[in-house]
């Protein structure tokens, strides 16, 4: 159990990587603190970690809103009196259109909900973390990011963003005992990605197939499997990692 006891924050506990963050982080010991918008949502799922024996509690936030960012990490010192973990998983993903035409209004909100809202979370952890003497932010980031693909533009700006805050608060937080690191995401198979391959009908198993042979682990990568690569940065294992930025694809883009 390498969250043994540690407090987390899980932002964006929607189907998908999300949840499967939370419930990973639980297993390995954490006490998750679950938050996305929707209330229902993250009720059911912190009862089904209590149910499981996990320690969770739900804590509705919405990202763009700076008071509930505050709120959500007041909900978790008053829960458990402290903050070790942030994992920033919270995103808006604007319609599939090329840049040139893209409706800008879209662009806004991916960069305000996920790069900003990324940074009002770090900004609403850190005084606490400072006062530990130690916290880790993992903000979760896309391969779009080093492998554009047409019409993925507007959310990988917003994911770049996040990109580039990991690596300034890494530098600006030195000597404070918070790391702050990137896990950048490949293709995952989740609920997302089910919903997605339905719209393909029947063409649906034959791109399955194709995906799989172009990525060299054999297989499109589990949501639950790529979820333990953040909880490796958010554990003491990663305790000399800051600034860093992982590839979790399964090979699908090797970084120089």
């Amino acid at each position: 159990m390498i969250l043994k006891d540690k407090v987390v924050i899980v932002t964006g506990a929607g189907p998908g990587m999300g949840q499967a963050l939370c419930r990973a982080a639980a297993r390995d010991g954490a006490r998750v603190i679950v938050s996305a918008r929707s209330r229902d949502a993250i009720e059911a799922l912190a009862a089904d970690i209590r149910a499981q024996g996990g320690e969770a509690i739900a804590v509705p936030c919405d990202v763009a809103d700076m008071a509930q960012c505050r709120a959500l990490a007041e909900a978790a010192l008053a829960k458990w009196g402290r903050i070790d973990g942030l994992a920033n998983s919270a995103y808006y993903h604007p319609d599939w259109q090329p840049l040139e035409s893209h409706d800008l209004d879209q662009l806004r909100t991916a960069l305000d909900v996920i790069a900003i809202g990324g940074l009002r979370m770090a900004q609403a952890v850190i005084p606490t973390m400072k006062a530990q003497g130690t916290g880790s932010i993992v903000n979760v980031s896309t391969l779009a990011t080093r492998k554009p693909m047409p019409g993925e533009g507007g959310y990988a700006m917003g994911k770049a963003a996040l990109n580039q805050m990991t690596r300034q608060l890494a530098v600006e937080l030195s000597g404070t005992g918070i790391r702050v690191n990137t896990a950048l995401m490949g293709w995952m198979m989740g609920a997302p990605l089910e919903t997605w391959l339905e719209t393909l009908g029947d063409g649906a198993e034959a791109f399955r197939k194709k995906r799989v042979a172009q990525i060299p682990v054999g297989r499109i990568p589990p949501d639950a499997d790529c979820a333990k690569a953040v909880l490796f940065l958010l554990s003491d294992y990663a305790s000399e990692i800051t600034g860093a930025a992982l590839d979790v694809n399964g090979g699908d883009w090797v970084a120089p």
